[in-house]
């Protein structure tokens, strides 16, 4: 059922305005607006069940431990080794990243090429999984003494071991919507459990979007970081030169404004996931009263897990179960 929050309200209330001090017309203005609302009404997905998507984001009842990339700071990250340490470690769930060998193979890898996490060089595209299978994903870490023999997993191969240590399942889908989309719902058809046990999430609100128009069952999230386009994770600005960092800076209120007040909406999300600095009592009210879960990432201290577990009584993405870690952005 199509709902005209209060946040939805504003939003139309803000582009009638913006209309308005462009166009100088009340009828054009009223034109614009009243289409707006009308192709929001008539191509919004309808989210999953508010009681399923609270069993997913809290299936005990309490703040989830989510173990981002499997555990990237306690194990090589993204691999099947992981995500059982992850559960061994007392992991509510984890979070995995979506990405394709040149043969379209899913398997598990947050970056395009191979080079930062395994002793290859390449970009994916370029290499078969037959390849890709010959590297080892634990060649650069920290603990890469504790992992040898390891291979970079399959997504079913992870699906499969969360499965079996009863781990909630963050799908983290990095790109190529339509080809994501299709290998996702094959599994959630062959593991139906998934429905009940996953989140599909990105920072792409067409990847959401067609996901949750290929199959409604799915519960899903859109992730944000503020400031994403114009500055990296750790507050450095990308770019040197004023005018590309100021037009960037543009681009990123526009798309903090659009998620928060109608992308939401359009894609029939039950969880936003947004990194840790811009979370607060008042954040996770605002998103409650719209029937969204807010879940935190990367939570890395002790300090901030029992702040966002005692207080804020929110689940959170961490790195490490064991020790406080640097953050990944």
């Amino acid at each position: 059922m199509f709902c005209f929050s209060e946040g939805l309200a504003a939003a139309f209330s803000s582009l009638l305005l913006a209309a308005l001090a462009l166009t100088r017309s009340l009828a054009a203005s009223c034109l614009l607006t009243g289409g707006a609302y009308l192709a929001l009404r008539l191509f919004s997905l309808e989210p999953a069940s508010l009681q399923r998507a609270q069993l997913v984001v809290q299936p005990r009842g309490s703040p989830a431990r989510i173990a981002h990339r499997g555990g990237g700071h306690d194990a090589p990250e993204n691999t099947v080794a992981a995500l059982r340490q992850a559960a061994e470690n007392g992991a509510t769930g984890v979070e995995i990243d979506i990405e394709f060998t040149a043969d379209g193979i899913p398997i598990l890898m947050h970056d395009s090429t191979v080079d930062r996490t395994t002793d290859g060089s390449g970009s994916l595209r370029d290499l078969t999984f037959a390849e890709i299978r010959k590297f080892n994903p634990a060649a650069k870490h920290r603990l890469w003494r504790d992992y040898r023999g390891i291979k970079i997993p399959t997504l079913e191969e992870a699906v499969l071991e969360s499965i079996r240590y009863n781990l909630i399942i963050y799908f983290d889908v990095k790109g190529h919507a339509d080809q994501a989309v299709a290998a996702l719902k094959r599994l959630y058809q062959e593991y139906p459990q998934l429905y009940n046990t996953s989140v599909v999430c990105s920072f792409m609100p067409d990847v959401v979007y067609k996901m949750r128009k290929a199959d409604r069952n799915v519960i899903t999230a859109l992730t944000h970081r503020p400031w994403s386009i114009s500055h990296f994770g750790d507050g450095r600005p990308r770019f040197v030169s004023y005018w590309r960092h100021y037009l960037t800076m543009a681009l990123d209120v526009i798309v903090d404004w659009s998620m928060h007040n109608f992308l939401w909406h359009l894609c029939g999300v039950s969880v936003f996931l947004v990194q840790k600095n811009y979370v607060s009592q008042d954040y996770v009210h605002q998103w409650s009263s719209k029937g969204v879960q807010v879940v935190a990432w990367t939570v890395n201290t002790f300090a901030e897990k029992m702040y966002y577990e005692n207080v804020l009584q929110t689940s959170y993405v961490t790195d490490s179960l064991l020790e406080d870690c640097d953050p990944h952005y």
